[in-house]
């Protein structure tokens, strides 16, 4: 009876038709409720035949092609648990060195502003949110999509007290962002759309499930970040950051259009396969702006 199976035998059943332990594990542990060294003390416990039809439909949707994070309906961001869905991109691991170095330059101010634009599930900005000070630290959370910004809410509501210093704006952009600000910022980060519309390497489930309005940014995938790079220097105080991700062959262009908006110390980064992925670009000192043509 499928009541009488524990999550041992249960977990190691789905690793077989996975073909992967780890993925088992995660599709057992959201199916038992149970997370970490919680769902290993509760191997040996033997699941409802309510968990267990939760589990396999589980498997059917992940066999089918469904990505597991909306299977799971939750994914891991550094030290964020976030709910994911079709209405948001699916967190990627490189993305977790981008947000890692904008908390570390948003450290360096006191008190800080700092802004995320096009958020999405709030990945980025919830963990600026999340590992700085609460006392000292605004962050502001931005998309053009409404139903990001659902998301991003309801990731918020994880966060405890920093939750309070977090602000969301709907909008494109720099024009999500009250006026006020302008000039203010000391970090602002983002993970824009970045994907040429025809690129071939994109994988078929990532067209199919994530939203395309999160993916695809004209015929070369620059298209946004032109318009943020373009735009960030406005809105950053003297001596602030700009830190914004992109596809790994874009490494050469992005850093052209940080130095032609008039940045300084501009410098690509890698991510963990070595492969181009990040830019910081620094806005300098000085309250003049004279970008190169």
């Amino acid at each position: 009876m499928a009541d009488e199976l524990t999550w041992r035998e249960l977990w190691a059943s789905t690793a077989e038709v996975l073909g992967s332990r780890p993925e088992a594990r995660w599709l057992c542990e959201t199916a038992s409720g149970l997370d970490g060294d919680e769902f290993l003390a509760a191997l040996d416990e033997r699941a409802t035949v309510r968990m267990v039809a939760h589990l396999d439909a589980m498997v059917a949707r992940y066999r089918g092609g469904e990505p597991l994070a909306h299977v799971m309906g939750r994914w891991s961001f550094r030290r964020l648990e976030l709910m994911i869905d079709r209405r948001v991109l699916i967190p990627r691991p490189e993305t977790e060195l981008v947000a890692e170095r904008a908390i570390e330059l948003a450290r360096g101010f006191t008190p800080r502003l700092v802004a995320d634009l096009g958020t999405g599930s709030g990945a980025i900005g919830l963990s600026l949110a999340a590992e700085l000070s609460i006392d000292g630290t605004e962050a502001w959370l931005t998309d053009a999509s409404t139903d990001a910004l659902d998301v991003a809410r309801a990731n918020a509501a994880g966060l405890g007290r920093a939750a309070a210093n977090v602000r969301f704006a709907q909008g494109s952009w720099f024009d999500a962002l009250p006026v006020e600000f302008r000039g203010r910022f000391d970090v602002i980060v983002a993970n824009p759309p970045y994907i040429a519309v025809d690129d071939p390497e994109v994988e078929a489930s990532v067209r199919e499930w994530e939203p395309r309005e999160a993916l695809f940014a004209g015929t070369d995938g620059l298209d946004d970040i032109r318009l943020i790079v373009a735009g960030a220097r406005e809105w950053l105080k003297p001596n602030g950051w700009l830190v914004i991700e992109f596809g790994h062959r874009q490494g050469a262009a992005v850093k052209e259009l940080a130095e032609k908006a008039g940045f300084v110390d501009v410098k690509v980064h890698p991510d963990l396969a070595g492969r181009d992925r990040f830019l910081t670009a620094h806005r300098g000192s000085g309250d003049d702006f004279s970008p190169h043509r």
